[in-house]
């Protein structure tokens, strides 16, 4: 098959991670005879020194017409106090794009559990996902601000919410068919309308699934202290942000946990694919300016955003998953970045990068001897 990929890089450590996924798609697309073809946009401060903004209008149009966009982080402390914020342009992506749905899967790996702070028998088989609704909630609310007091305003709409708990749902019930909605009820008007909604789509549409729901402050403490009991979690735009970093000292390092964002998929003619879903995929780390440029980041996030790029907008599942165990494989063979080696040393991005290719090799002369 043909593919076309936008690849924004953005700042900090993004061009180091992405120039690793778009490493390991190229070596898919080689090994399984698929033609994927990139252009690369800029985005973010990048695209703030160059272009004026964070996301120009020519960068969004190609996007548009892409079938999917890898991203690589944006921002740092170099546009601080710039007019145009570095996140206004993936905030502007995200809503342009109708990407409402952001899909943090978080799976611990063995040899990385000793680099989480969290007892190592507590993180044995966690695998979960959470689903954040992505363009609605504070973050998109009409804000103020004087020298005396600021506001932010949070709103959420029936159709909002029950998009983005259909897509859990539907996630569930292919996994372990368990839903927990998160939100703060007691407190927040949005809060009541998202449970109300919640419940009714679980009842109504998805009798084969099982929905509870919990306060967020207290989901924050019942993630780290029993971790194995969840399997998708779905929750608002600021609540989602805020939870997934946590997760993320589950795994061991953010330089491990990849993402989509997602919208419905497209019925486009005049397209090579008719029926498509693009989708936004970046590793859920920022720009990590402190370490940029220096061949230190761990790629790992990257490629496995790769590999829900090839799963969830190509509908290639099973390089997907050639891709997903090629990573473990490298870390079950010792490659292993400095942010998963807390006694010191490890690899850096490019070794760890031709170590994830190298399976991938391997893997496929193993089929190719099977067949």
């Amino acid at each position: 098959m043909r593919a076309d990929i936008v690849v924004l890089p953005g700042d900090g450590i993004g061009p180091e991670v992405t120039a690793a996924a778009v490493a390991t798609l190229e070596a898919v697309g080689r090994r399984f005879g698929h033609d994927v073809r990139f252009q690369s946009r800029l985005i973010g401060g990048a695209a703030i020194d160059a272009e004026g903004d964070a996301l120009s209008d020519a960068t969004l149009d190609a996007c548009r017409k892409a079938d999917a966009i890898l991203l690589g982080a944006v921002g740092g402390p170099r546009w601080a106090d710039s007019e145009i914020r570095p996140e206004q342009g993936l905030l502007r992506l995200r809503k342009e794009l109708g990407l409402y749905a952001n899909l943090r899967p978080v799976r611990t790996h063995p040899v990385a559990l000793t680099a989480s702070p969290i007892k190592p028998h507590l993180l044995v088989g966690v695998d979960f996902i959470v689903v954040r609704e992505l363009t609605g909630g504070v973050y998109f609310g009409a804000r103020t601000r004087t020298d005396a007091d600021a506001s932010d305003r949070c709103e959420y709409s029936v159709v909002e919410i029950e998009r983005v708990v259909r897509k859990a749902c539907a996630l569930a019930r292919a996994r372990r068919k368990y839903v927990v909605s998160v939100d703060k009820a007691n407190v927040l008007e949005t809060s009541r309308l998202w449970r109300q909604v919640a419940t009714r789509i679980a009842r109504d549409e998805f009798p084969d699934v099982r929905m509870e729901h919990q306060l967020v402050d207290s989901m924050a403490m019942h993630l780290l202290a029993k971790p194995r009991e969840y399997d998708v979690i779905v929750t608002e735009n600021m609540f989602g942000d805020i939870l997934t970093d946590e997760a993320s000292m589950l795994a061991g390092s953010m330089g491990l946990l990849p993402s989509a964002s997602l919208g419905e998929a497209r019925h486009d003619p005049g397209h090579s694919s008719p029926t498509r879903r693009i989708g936004l995929y970046e590793p859920i780390h920022g720009s990590a300016p402190d370490i940029a440029g220096r061949g230190l980041a761990n790629p790992c996030g990257a490629i496995l955003s790769a590999a829900m790029l090839l799963r969830h907008s190509l509908g290639l599942d099973g390089e997907a998953r050639w891709v997903e165990k090629a990573v473990a494989e490298a870390l079950d063979h010792g490659a292993l970045t400095a942010d998963l080696a807390p006694a010191g040393g490890g690899i850096g991005t490019e070794a760890m990068t031709r170590a994830v290719l190298a399976r991938i090799e391997i893997e496929h002369q193993a089929i190719e001897l099977r067949d």
